[in-house]
């Protein structure tokens, strides 16, 4: 068994920071959307929202710097409120102390994760980290669960994954994984018909994770 987790919104709460990032650099470029129209459409790796939102319009190169541009602000943002989700220090703690692998599976460039694993000092939890820059497809795309599970050597059905969106939780029933969902950005009825849930929460804390575990058999 192994645990993979999702980063922005699941083990950090930053959505709502990367959310008006988006609205704020896509409209520098012309396009004035909403915040629910940006949380409804930036889902996934940077150069795919982009050319998702643009079509046509800028090249891969254009593209890598635009979103350099918005996840340097993000970052330069977030810093001073830099924190895990409430519970999940307590969490990593009881599954290293089990023995049990962990995995972080996330659409975020490698920028942003080194800027939150090294911050909090949690990288020695992870085994495998797997980011955008390391697939070719992005989320609700399987592809970036499965290198997380081949990389920690456990089969696919065997994984739970912590994810915080429809997309993410979509990822996990496409790679027939299980998926707990922690609301900090998506509310819980959103989740009702994706079939790989099993619980929401909205925080860490009220986890049992042995007894999660055990909806994997």
């Amino acid at each position: 068994m192994a645990l993979i987790f999702d980063m922005d919104g699941t083990m950090v709460d930053n959505m709502m920071v990367h959310h008006r990032g988006w609205q704020k650099t896509l409209a520098a470029y012309g396009l004035e959307l909403t915040l629910e129209e940006v949380m409804a459409t930036c889902h996934g790796k940077n150069v795919e929202i982009i050319e998702r939102l643009f079509p046509g319009r800028y090249s891969l190169a254009e593209r890598e710097r635009i979103s350099f541009e918005k996840e340097s602000g993000y970052r330069a943002i977030f810093l001073p409120e830099l924190k895990l989700v409430n519970g999940l220090p307590e969490l990593l703690e009881t599954a290293r102390n089990a023995g049990i692998p962990m995995g972080i599976g996330t659409a975020a460039p490698k920028g942003n994760v080194d800027f939150v694993l090294d911050n909090l000092n949690i990288r020695h939890y992870f085994q495998a980290v797997i980011h955008a820059d390391d697939v070719e497809k992005g989320k609700p795309e399987p592809e970036v669960f499965f290198k997380v599970a081949d990389r920690l050597g456990v089969p696919y059905d065997t994984c739970l994954v912590f994810e915080d969106s429809p997309t993410g939780a979509r990822t996990a029933l496409n790679a027939g994984m299980k998926a707990i969902i922690v609301t900090t950005t998506h509310a819980e009825h959103e989740f009702k018909d994706i079939p790989s849930v099993i619980r929401c929460v909205p925080d860490f804390s009220g986890i049992d994770l042995f007894s999660a575990l055990k909806n994997l058999k």
